[in-house]
């Protein structure tokens, strides 16, 4: 049997309730990727071009600096969890990406949206972590099931 970890960001607690609720549902360990500066209303405010969360999604190169996060080390599979910001995952779980080393694990994005897709976040994430496995991935509603992610993470287990 895999040992499974489900790491997330959350900038509002929308996806912090999916992900554990995706880790109760199979089992697997759960830790929060924490931003060294915490996010604001006003940092969120995707219609300001000048709001940092703006700012570092217009920067591909940008990397937001982690307080603490869970290690991937020890584990099989690793179920990474975010908001969509502009179509892909935000800068900060690219900041994770490159922190630790993925090698030889099975990484899956998931993700919480108001309406926009994943994008191609799995690909993006991918290219971050060499010599994993990484799915495209899948976007949730808030209110998805443990029984519909216990069954859609199965794939991966």
């Amino acid at each position: 049997m895999s040992k499974v970890l489900v790491a997330y960001f959350s900038a509002s607690g929308v996806t912090a309730k999916l992900a554990k609720r995706l880790a109760e549902s199979v089992g697997a360990d759960v830790g929060e990727i924490v931003p060294e500066k915490p996010y604001t209303s006003a940092d969120l405010d995707w219609t300001n071009k000048k709001s940092r969360s703006s700012v570092e999604m217009n920067d591909r190169a940008c990397r937001p600096a982690i307080a603490s996060s869970p290690s991937p080390e020890g584990y099989d599979v690793v179920f990474v969890g975010f908001p969509v910001w502009w179509y892909r995952e935000p800068s900060i779980i690219d900041t994770y990406m490159e922190a630790h080393d993925f090698s030889g694990k099975t990484v899956v994005p998931f993700a919480t949206s108001g309406g926009s897709g994943i994008g191609d976040a799995g690909k993006n994430m991918g290219t971050l972590a060499k010599g994993a496995r990484v799915s495209a991935g899948k976007k949730w509603s808030a209110g998805a099931s443990a029984a519909e992610l216990a069954a859609w993470a199965k794939e991966y287990l």
